[in-house]
């Protein structure tokens, strides 16, 4: 292609333009309903631009706009479609790129929200569902964000917050039925920088420390706690893993519900992401959401499992500490940082085996009150707005930090969970 150009520029010949044609939707081989909607853009180096898009459907052009992008919903008929999209530029070249679609009455995925091309803040609020030609019906559904899997919920619907990175995000929901079928549906949203920063798969940093808590106070132990309570943790699993970077958590021993501790100082002191040296970050945070995907490998054995973001500062401690009681009463509680206990919320938690989904999302008011807004598990949102004051620290304390703890049952039977896709974005 070199030796080409050149010749045709050392005999004065016209250089023929280069073009691409970009198609956000819909994805390659996607199952949609009749009303098919085509997102696609185009570039060119011909220096008067990109004259119009086209979109052939089985070699038969069905529509045409003027322009360098297209955003046009067509009503295409049912079965298996070669689809081209196709950009003519102002220099006589062009260009086309190709997806197949199949079309279906009975099948498909539905997005009420958010919209395509829509302009949102995070965490977003996705709502979908889907239909399925199979029998037996649709087994899960899932969100691609980016061409990453960071959701997914067993059945025919979903409805979560999950928090994007600010910007325009490509997003795929998709379905998958019991036959072995797939369904899926693409759009673009533009998330705006309100949404904050985002620390990303926090389980499979460094900077985790671990320790056991033996009842009834659940004073700090460090292993092997004379055999009471054993835990260990392994980074990196891709066996038991969505994003193929999982962490294992592991818990044994001799007492009676005890539990294990695991935390990472996310900002502040200790920090790998950023110490804050001049304390002039944390002071301005008051937005947090927290999300992580749990796989409990044996639901009758685990007591249960916490999840805490806590802020330090001015000889304040706040700490947002939430837990899934699952085999006491079944729901989810939050901490009482003055009175040092747990306060059911009245939001159920039942884990699920295999993969559970979490999301939090709490706040720091503007009196440094702790307030719980929500929390989101496995699709479905409770509202807690449930506001308790802040504790008491040593002034010395300045940070941030991420904790993930297991608890025993009755009879410490061994356990394990792996939890993938830990996130937390804060503003």
């Amino acid at each position: 292609m070199k030796k080409f150009l050149v010749s045709l520029l050392l005999s004065g010949a016209a250089v023929p333009a280069f073009a691409t044609v970009n198609i956000s939707a819909p994805t390659n081989y996607e199952t949609t309903g009749p009303s098919v909607q085509f997102v696609a853009s185009a570039t060119t180096t011909c220096s008067k631009g990109v004259a119009s898009m086209g979109v052939y459907v089985d070699n038969n052009r069905y529509y045409v706009v003027g322009g360098a992008s297209m955003n046009a919903t067509l009503t295409l008929p049912t079965g298996t479609h070669n689809t081209v999209v196709q950009e003519w530029d102002y220099c006589g070249g062009s260009s086309a790129a190709a997806r197949t679609v199949t079309v279906t009455t009975t099948a498909g995925v539905n997005i009420s929200s958010p919209a395509n091309g829509a302009t949102v803040g995070s965490p977003v609020n996705f709502v979908a569902s889907a239909t399925t030609s199979c029998s037996a019906g649709v087994s899960a559904m899932g969100v691609y964000v980016n061409n990453n899997l960071i959701y997914t919920v067993q059945g025919a619907s979903l409805n979560t917050q999950l928090s994007l990175g600010a910007g325009w995000n490509y997003v795929v929901i998709q379905d998958w039925d019991k036959c072995g079928g797939v369904s899926k549906k693409a759009l673009n949203v533009d998330v705006t920088g309100s949404s904050g920063n985002t620390i990303w798969a926090i389980q499979g940093a460094g900077g985790w420390n671990k320790w056991g808590e033996l009842p009834p106070t659940m004073n700090i132990c460090n292993a092997p706690c004379n055999y009471q309570v054993g835990f260990s943790m392994q980074q990196h699993e891709g066996s038991v893993s969505k994003s193929g970077n999982g962490t294992q958590f592991s818990l044994w021993g001799t007492t009676p519900y005890s539990a294990v501790l695991f935390s990472n100082p996310i900002l502040g002191q200790g920090s790998w992401i950023n110490t804050d040296s001049n304390h002039t970050l944390i002071p301005k945070l008051h937005n947090f959401t927290v999300n992580a995907d749990i796989y409990v490998t044996n639901p009758a054995v685990t007591q249960a499992i916490e999840l805490d973001i806590n802020m330090y500062l001015n000889s304040l401690g706040l700490e947002w500490g939430t837990q899934c009681n699952h085999l006491a009463d079944n729901s989810w509680d939050y901490w009482d940082n003055v009175n040092a206990h747990w306060v059911s919320s009245g939001a159920p938690c039942k884990l699920n085996s295999g993969w559970n989904h979490v999301t939090l999302q709490v706040q720091r008011e503007s009196n440094n009150w702790l307030l719980y807004q929500t929390i989101t598990m496995n699709g479905v949102t409770y509202t807690l707005n449930k506001s308790v004051p802040p504790m008491w620290v040593p002034s010395s304390w300045y940070g941030m930090t991420l904790n993930y703890q297991m608890d025993g049952n009755y009879n410490m039977s061994s356990n394990t969970t792996y939890v993938d896709n830990l996130n937390v974005t804060y503003w």
